[in-house]
């Protein structure tokens, strides 16, 4: 015999299980239309591998799981997919959700089915792997998904729980009696896959038949069936653990790290169906129980709504709603149009009767019962005080998720708190925090990531221009320096004049000679001057051509004063910047050519424009003499004093041009050392020119005056008149 041990508090409320012991497991009516939440297990939601319209088969799989923590969904019955969306759902908030809603055809037709025969030689992980796809979960309440906790090999012990305490569910005790066979077998198979020592199978000593049942299939195997004590909550895993091991499970320890596992019998049981043969979890053993005229255990497709399932158990008329689970830990149905899931292992009709009104929550009066009854052995006073004040850290601190939500605090505490109802609402605060806290998290580490990618692009980038700009560079670094090679005689002539211009400049720029300066200053202006001159020539040949084809005067002599004044100037600014370059070369100033004073050039450019002028005016009177079909009688003396005006002119530009030249000549002439003298022009020379220019003025306005009477018709007036 198996020594047994007890676990702290724990409460007898009245059992209520002999209502639905009575008759065997039951079959209801195929459902017209089943709705089956995707969300039936701990972890993520499945996801669905079916489309609206499409033909199901009975065990095809319609939702496949979505990673390690989560199992697939298979259809209970042959039909159509008609909607995947939000309906109502089996859950104390009452909320929709996500749906695959199956229309029955009423043929119940299976798809070929395939266990794993070879479980006893395949490596464990490939079974769970299978167990995963078939859709197998926990059954005692948790539903969490089978191949993980399957994970652990080599325990201690291996504990089997089919204490099933809470009042008015008997869904395993008639498993038990009924099928224990196939408990057995999926047993085995657990075994198999995790290879404990010792295999303990706790069933209440309120259950004798299942007692007995699973002694008698058990026979011949070393898995030992252990009657416990009938105490709430007893089923909890680790207060079942705690009286066949005697080994607590402390705070944030996990019992197989212990060397303990515990599974459901209802567990076990569809591990075998899938394993064996090949049917996945598409239904389940709930009770039917309460304000019902035929209470009874049936064996349920997944997705049947409740409502159907408790008007085929018979629900009085004056039942006032659904609980979905046991009195101490279930809740009340928001919508009995939701279907049955795996977790729901009992449905009972409430009525005043059997569930009357809790009375009025009065305060707190620290009594302690609540302490005394907690199998956890936790302050739910404490709790309650950090759950209403929205001290959820306290709360945390206090171990408030080693609650198991029995109930039992609830149960005893004389002034009606709803104790597990602050537990449940702090639960839900905290684990909404640490949702929000991971999603900021989650968006914080992907902004860092993203300026972190943001600053190493802009680090490769600058590596790879500097790359490519020593790429660059490096064949120009590292040329060879050329070798000098044989060449012809033109080039090497070149290639010394270039040296011997450069050693020029070298000396000129060190020893600041003046007689190179001089020279190259010297040879400058006169090739300055030669082209200023071919300008020269060039321009007075255009104007020429022009002034052939408007008129017939000759324009020689206007353009030999235009020439002279010309030459002059040139002369003047070759003189100046001469003696400007000897200033910056620090050189005594040297002779410079002799210069015309700039009163006779000037002399000389108004007599010539003077004569333009003249030329204009007469040219125009005698446009306008012509249109008024007059004679230009009047204008002729004008114009012969015209020419007369202009040979004057012209004859003193010669006259000067000539002295210039043989001053010029008279300089080269002159020793170095001596400076020469500058020409003075005659005054009569000026004088005439001066005259010339006046008496040409003085002709063109009576020229104009004499055009004008001729306009208006009329003789010349006397000045004094």
């Amino acid at each position: 015999m198996s020594t047994l041990y007890s676990f702290h508090g724990g409460i007898h409320p009245p059992e209520n299980k002999q209502q639905s012991t009575g008759r065997p497991i039951g079959t209801p009516p195929l459902p017209a239309r089943l709705y089956l939440p995707l969300n039936q297990h701990l972890g993520n939601p499945a996801t669905p591998c079916v489309a609206v319209g499409e033909r199901v088969l009975k065990g095809q799989r319609i939702a496949k799981a979505d990673g390690a923590v989560s199992a697939a969904l298979h259809a209970p019955t042959s039909g159509t997919v008609t909607a995947i969306a939000p309906h109502a759902y089996a859950h104390p908030s009452g909320l929709a959700e996500t749906c695959i809603v199956i229309d029955a055809d009423g043929r119940d037709e299976w798809q070929p089915r395939q266990g794993f025969p070879l479980w006893q030689s395949t490596e464990p992980a490939e079974v769970r792997r299978f167990l995963r796809d078939m859709g197998v979960v926990g059954l005692g309440g948790a539903v969490f998904p089978t191949s993980l906790k399957l994970a652990s090999t080599h325990l201690d012990t291996l504990v089997i729980n089919g204490a099933e305490c809470e009042p008015y569910i008997s869904c395993d005790d008639l498993l038990m009696r009924e099928r224990a066979a196939d408990i057995v077998s999926g047993i085995a198979i657990v075994v198999r896959l995790m290879q404990p020592k010792r295999v303990l199978i706790g069933i209440e000593d309120n259950k004798p038949e299942a007692i007995a049942a699973m002694r008698a299939a058990c026979a011949g195997s070393d898995y030992q069936v252990v009657a416990v004590p009938t105490k709430y909550p007893s089923g909890g895993a680790k207060q079942l653990i705690r009286i066949l091991t005697g080994i607590e499970v402390p705070h944030g320890v996990r019992s197989t790290d212990l060397g303990v596992q515990c599974f459901n019998v209802g567990t076990v049981y569809t591990v075998a169906r899938a394993v064996e043969h090949g049917e996945p979890v598409i239904s389940r053993i709930v009770t039917l129980t309460g304000a019902v005229a035929r209470p009874q255990n049936v064996e349920a497709l997944l997705g049947t709504p409740a409502a159907e399932l408790m008007a085929w158990a018979g629900q009085a008329p004056n039942s006032d709603g659904v609980i979905m689970g046991g009195p101490m830990m279930g809740f009340k149905l928001a919508d009995t149009a939701a279907g049955l899931t795996k977790a729901g292992n009992c449905l009972i009709a409430s009525s005043a009767e059997l569930f009357p009104p809790r009375p009025p929550a009065m305060p707190c009066i620290r009594c302690g019962e609540c302490a005394d009854a907690c199998p956890a052995e936790l302050q739910p006073m404490d709790l309650y005080w950090f759950a209403k004040a929205k001290n959820f850290g306290k709360a945390q601190e206090r171990n408030l998720f080693d609650c198991i939500e029995c109930g039992a605090c609830s149960y005893v505490c004389p002034s009606q708190l709803p104790l597990v109802d602050y537990y449940r609402f702090a639960k839900s605060e905290i684990w909404a925090a640490e949702r929000d806290k991971k999603s900021a998290d989650r968006a914080r580490t992907r902004h860092e990531f993203r300026q972190f990618r943001i600053e190493r692009e802009k680090t490769e980038k600058a590596q790879r221009l500097a790359e490519h700009a020593a790429k660059t560079a490096a064949p120009q670094a590292t040329l060879p320096t050329p070798t000098p090679v044989a060449t012809d005689k033109p080039a090497e002539d070149k290639a010394a004049a270039i040296k011997a211009a450069m050693e020029r400049a070298a000396a000129l720029k060190a020893a600041g000679s003046a007689t190179p300066a001089v020279q190259s200053e010297d040879a400058k202006q006169a090739a300055i001057r030669a082209a200023m001159e071919r300008a020269a020539v060039n321009k007075a040949a255009r104007e020429a051509a022009k002034e052939a084809g408007a008129s017939s005067a000759a324009p020689a002599p206007s353009d030999d004063a235009k020439k002279a004044a010309i030459q002059a100037a040139m002369e003047r600014a070759a003189a100046q910047k001469a003696a400007r370059g000897a200033a910056s070369l620090g050189l005594p100033e040297t002779p410079a050519a002799p210069i015309v004073p700039n009163n006779v050039l000037d002399d000389a450019k108004k007599a010539a424009i003077q004569a333009a002028m003249a030329r204009a005016a007469a040219k125009k009177a005698e446009r306008e003499a012509s249109e008024a079909g007059q004679q230009a009688q009047p204008a002729a003396p004008a114009a012969h004093a015209l020419d007369d005006a202009k040979k004057a002119a012209i004859q003193a530009a010669m006259e000067r041009a000539a002295a210039r030249k043989a001053e010029r000549e008279h300089a080269e002439a002159a020793p170095a050392d001596k400076a020469p003298t500058a020409p003075a022009p005659g005054p009569a020379t000026l004088d005439d020119a001066k005259k010339a220019a006046i008496q040409a003025a003085m002709e063109r306005a009576a020229a104009r005056k004499a055009a004008r009477d001729a306009e208006q018709h009329r003789p010349p007036q006397d000045k004094d008149s």
